[in-house]
């Protein structure tokens, strides 16, 4: 998990965490639990895209590697 989500994705899921649970103590199960509900979406949502973004990013270095690699090859072939 840590190979994907850096400390401060963590920090963040943690702090929103502990403030919905406090949110639902203070406020109690009232219509402003839907507003926390809300923040508490917005923020999931944020890391699921900062997650697909690391993702996208590893895909892409191996890509970028690979085709690296194949012009290193190509190029040594034409020197000899």
């Amino acid at each position: 998990m840590m190979k994907y989500f850096d400390p401060g994705i963590i920090i963040v899921i943690v702090i929103t965490v502990l403030l919905f649970t406090v949110a639902l103590f203070v406020k109690g199960f009232t219509h402003n639990l839907f507003l926390e509900a809300g923040v508490l979406l917005v923020s999931i949502k944020l890391i699921m895209m900062a997650y697909r973004n690391s993702l996208n990013y590893s895909d892409l270095k191996k890509e970028l590697n690979e085709i690296r690699r194949l012009l290193e090859e190509k190029s040594q072939t034409t020197i000899k």
